[in-house]
């Protein structure tokens, strides 16, 4: 006997294998765990052979304190700029210090740089230390914290406390975020990877509107040693991070106390007027002359 195969009526499908997801992907050479991925790759003179094509320069202005500074070490600035290719310029009638690329600049970024370390120059930054902005793996922001608040007073003791007693909590802030710091008038100049700038920023603008620093020292210091665990690497830290609590502290004053007067229906009495007055002393009753006598003033003795 021959069997035959119904056909499927319309509507229904026929039943396909099930897909294999992924089956396309394969291992790809470059792409394995020993690669890092987020590793920057030096930029070296072989990698811009024909320089740039255009000039670039910058100006920053510096304070008239810092004038005699920057002519002692500015021969330190210009052979530092000279071995990346830098032309640099100190103008002391203007008050500014100028950088600009030349023909044999190969590396664009290096003027962004140069800039920079003529920003932490004119901030008192010292120059052996701004000369460290230099290097790919160092980089630097300036915080200004002058407009922050308005108060005067209240600004030179948050800044105060920035930088704590015989500056400890600079101190602490420096070795937690691998970082140089600063504070000058109405800035903070930072120095130290893109990691430590970020904390440091955080802890300063937050410094100069109440919230006391050693808060960020205390959270800093357990996420210091909680990257030591590897098993908590994928973990929330929230749990084991302090909570602190706002509050509101009032000043005590001292209480005038007020005493309250006996209530009475009755309205206050009226006072007597200058005619009252005459009828009860009797001078109302004395005639024009008497009173004038009486007014005169008293005789020489």
């Amino acid at each position: 006997m021959v069997v035959e195969e119904e056909e499927p009526h319309q509507g229904e499908q026929l039943e396909q294998p099930p897909r294999k997801k992924g089956k396309h992907r394969k291992d790809k050479p470059w792409d394995n765990e020993s690669i890092d991925h987020w590793k920057i790759d030096p930029f070296g003179k072989t990698d811009n052979p024909s320089g740039m094509l255009e000039e670039s320069s910058f100006a920053v202005l510096f304070p008239k304190y810092r004038e005699q500074y920057l002519r002692e070490v500015w021969p330190l600035v210009t052979k530092a700029l000279k071995e990346q290719n830098v032309a640099c310029e100190l103008n002391l009638v203007e008050g500014s210090m100028t950088v600009r690329t030349t023909r044999k600049t190969w590396d664009p970024f290096i003027i962004i740089k140069a800039r920079d370390l003529l920003k932490l120059l004119a901030r008192s930054v010292p120059a052996p230390q701004a000369l460290k902005i230099l290097h790919d793996e160092t980089q630097c922001d300036i915080i200004k914290i002058g407009g922050l608040i308005r108060n005067k007073e209240k600004f030179v003791k948050r800044r105060q406390r920035l930088i704590g007693p015989n500056g400890a909590t600079l101190k602490a802030l420096e070795l937690l975020t691998k970082c140089y710091i600063l504070v000058q008038g109405n800035t903070v100049s930072s120095m130290g990877p893109y990691v430590g700038l970020k904390q440091i920023r955080r802890v300063v603008e937050d410094c100069i509107k109440n919230i006391h620093p050693i808060y960020h020292i205390k959270t800093l210091m357990i996420k210091r040693e909680l990257a030591k665990d590897p098993k908590l690497a994928t973990e929330n830290w929230d749990r084991f991070l302090p909570k602190f609590k706002k509050k509101n502290v009032q000043r005590k004053k001292a209480k005038v106390q007020i005493k309250k007067k006996e209530y009475t229906p009755f309205p206050p009495p009226q006072l007597p007027s200058k005619v009252d007055l005459q009828l009860e002393s009797g001078e109302y009753f004395l005639s024009q002359e008497s009173k004038n006598i009486s007014m005169a003033p008293a005789g020489r003795g």
